[in-house]
């Protein structure tokens, strides 16, 4: 698969993934602030599906018969605790060694997760569908938002759900994403993140519309210094997340 062949891949950042990519699942390595945001999306992800198919999130597990995409997954911290909640999930990443990292981790911990080396447009032109397809932290790294989330739309099934996680584009979301999390603090690695590719929330609003989903619930992510910790919360001035809906 060559990922430059398709309009939303950008070549430059699918390379930056894979040199890293060995350092997927080091909770102190480069995703280590990736590791602490995933239990708030997660949960995101969790209780919305939950209450629209009409699941209990107690339940050991609540996914059981519903199928997942998630796009972007690199080496599946996401993709993996999606799967131990029963869903059928399928993790997509343009960059192969990504892949292999998911696919190996996967596998020792015993967890069945599809993942393919493939991008979402190459999987809605074979007509693949799902109940609910993730791009979470993905937006802001492609060349195209717009057509980028016209395909993730395309792949939701009738009375599916679509969730995204993204940067806002605001000062303040420069200050602390870039200069504070990337130079500063070192969070991330340095060019981890465009600041002119981050996705203010009514340009997203408007691409999943266009989609034709509508857009269910916007929700700010914000750290907490004192323990380091992520929650959710009403401020979106950084990042934040999103659930949209498609009709029956």
């Amino acid at each position: 698969m060559n990922p430059a062949a398709s309009s939303s891949i950008d070549a430059e950042e699918v390379a930056r993934f894979e040199g890293i990519a060995a350092t997927w699942w080091a909770e102190d390595g480069p995703m280590k602030v990736l590791h602490r945001f995933n239990p708030v999306r997660l949960a995101y992800i969790r209780d919305a599906i939950c209450a629209k198919f009409g699941r209990d999130p107690r339940m050991p597990y609540p996914l059981k018969g519903l199928t997942i995409v998630d796009v972007g997954c690199g080496g599946g911290v996401l993709s993996e605790p999606l799967a131990r909640l029963g869903a059928s999930v399928t993790g997509l990443d343009p960059a192969p060694t990504n892949i292999a990292v998911a696919r190996a981790h996967a596998q020792a911990e015993g967890v069945a997760v599809d993942y393919r080396s493939q991008t979402i447009e190459e999987v809605v032109a074979a007509g693949e569908r799902f109940d609910v397809v993730l791009i979470m932290e993905v937006v802001e790294h492609v060349v195209d938002m717009p057509a980028f989330v016209a395909s993730a739309c395309q792949a939701v099934k009738p009375d599916g759900l679509l969730f995204a996680a993204t940067l806002n584009r605001t000062l303040r979301s420069f200050a602390l994403a870039i200069v504070g999390a990337e130079y500063v603090l070192g969070w991330l690695p340095r060019g981890t993140h465009d600041w002119d590719k981050f996705v203010k929330p009514e340009e997203l609003s408007r691409a999943i519309t266009r989609g034709g989903l509508s857009v269910t619930d916007t929700t700010g992510v914000v750290f907490n210094p004192l323990d380091g910790s992520w929650r959710a919360a009403r401020d979106t001035a950084v990042n934040y997340m999103v659930a949209a809906a498609r009709p029956a």
